[in-house]
């Protein structure tokens, strides 16, 4: 009778620990699990045509960016390079471009590099899925992103689409035509890739907005208005149809966002960058000469908003000087890898939990044989033709007053001068 009333007991508890269990399955995410990641590239946006910046101009009303402006933080001095590949190929490898060779558009990234893809997939034990859906410009072949360690590719190849409406999308090495308006086919293919993972997921989002061709969107994408879509009208005023072609995207990045599970997109980070600068037939403020193509401040003086998980810095403005290079490094920390400097890339991860902590000193950006490198007062640039110039950006921050052509410089311009000259030669070194 005893041994009867023990069984009956035993059973008792387990079957009590058993509907324990299930009532506290399945578990929250926890504050330390390996976030989602979502990188969205735009591609020709400068400072000009940002929210969240106080260079003049007609601003896009972008209610997506504001609202990552809100809750997260505008870095003010991030350097690019001043043309697309040669600034992808920085983000993608954490190495400068005369290391890469990619200092130009038109030039392959070479298939040795470790990208940040492959780096991740290395680091993390494949605890990642990732995709790259949008512009590649790293190479016209096929097979180039998933020979970069890219796990899904679907976009377009070269630098720029005939046409928003009639382009070469690219998935998986297999090329055809699409006839969907670019930017909400590539929100779309986005949408339904991050619907289909199981695990944490990087995504590398790379708009063609608002690069050339400048176009009028759909009406329902944007709110400049009923502008006439010939091309002799978008020639002689291209600002506004480039401003609708950022509300679109912006409008797509809103949709994007939404259609991301509650609990999915509170475990997400997610990064915005500009590549470059405003193009010149388009760029505000800054001397047209100054813009997109060029290593002046209004080319590669580019946009950064980040937001999302363990993002702890609300509504804040970032003033250290960081490189796209330095994205390689971050990226990988906020997936969980222990590295805070790697090639060329610096990490500043804990940025974005605390202000006012120390980074770099200097900041390097190049095209071609042109170098230029800035600390956080002064900026130098070296032309392939030997040229010189520098500005004091603290008093002259749109470059008007080359401090070279008034001779012989105060004793701190000069000692300032020295400096930057000499970090200059030992990165190149």
């Amino acid at each position: 009778m005893l041994k009867n009333i023990l069984l009956l007991l035993l059973v008792c508890i387990i079957s009590s620990c058993d509907a324990s269990l299930q009532e506290t399955a399945p578990l929250p995410i926890p504050s330390t699990s390996q976030p989602n990641i979502v990188f969205i590239i735009a591609d020709d946006m400068g400072l000009d045509a940002s929210p969240g910046y106080s260079v003049a101009g007609q601003k896009p009303n972008m209610p997506s960016i504001q609202n990552m402006i809100n809750t997260g933080i505008v870095f003010t001095n991030v350097w690019s390079n001043p043309t697309c590949s040669p600034t992808r190929a920085t983000i993608l490898t954490g190495r400068y471009g005369f290391r890469t060779g990619v200092t130009e558009v038109g030039i392959d990234l070479p298939t040795t590099e470790v990208s940040l893809f492959k780096y991740l997939s290395e680091q993390t034990g494949d605890a990642y899925s990732n995709a790259l859906i949008g512009k590649w410009h790293l190479s016209n072949s096929a097979t180039h992103p998933s020979e970069m360690g890219v796990e899904y590719y679907a976009g377009f190849l070269r630098g720029a689409v005939q046409s928003y409406y009639d382009w070469d999308l690219t998935i998986n090495g297999s090329t055809s035509i699409s006839t969907e308006y670019a930017t909400t086919k590539l929100t779309d293919l986005a949408i339904d890739w991050i619907a289909e993972q199981e695990k944490p997921w990087f995504l590398w989002l790379a708009y063609n907005a608002p690069h050339t061709p400048f176009h009028l969107p759909p009406s329902n994408l944007h709110s400049q208005g009923a502008l006439p879509d010939d091309q002799a009208s978008i020639n002689s005023n291209p600002l506004p149809y480039y401003l609708a072609m950022l509300e679109a995207m912006d409008t797509e990045m809103g949709r994007l966002i939404n259609s991301i599970p509650a609990e999915q997109r509170e475990n997400t980070v997610f990064i915005f960058l500009g590549d470059n600068g405003t193009p010149r037939q388009v760029v505000q403020t800054y001397d047209r000469f100054h813009a997109k193509d060029a290593i002046y401040q209004g080319g590669i003086n580019v946009p950064m908003v980040i937001s999302g998980k363990n993002v702890s810095r609300i509504q804040a403005t970032e003033d250290a000087l960081i490189n796209t290079t330095d994205l390689f490094a971050t990226i990988a920390a906020i997936a969980g890898v222990e590295v805070s400097e790697i090639n060329d890339s610096k990490s500043f991860k804990s940025l974005l939990e605390q202000a006012n902590l120390p980074f770099r000193n200097y900041v390097f950006a190049e095209r071609g044989e042109e170098n230029t490198i800035r600390n956080l007062t002064h900026k130098y640039l070296l032309f392939e033709d030997g040229i010189e110039e520098s500005y004091n950006l603290s008093a002259d921050p749109f470059e008007t007053n080359d401090l070279l052509k008034n001779l012989p410089l105060s004793n701190a311009d000069q000692l300032i001068l020295d400096e930057l000259k000499s970090e200059l030669k030992s990165i190149r070194n």
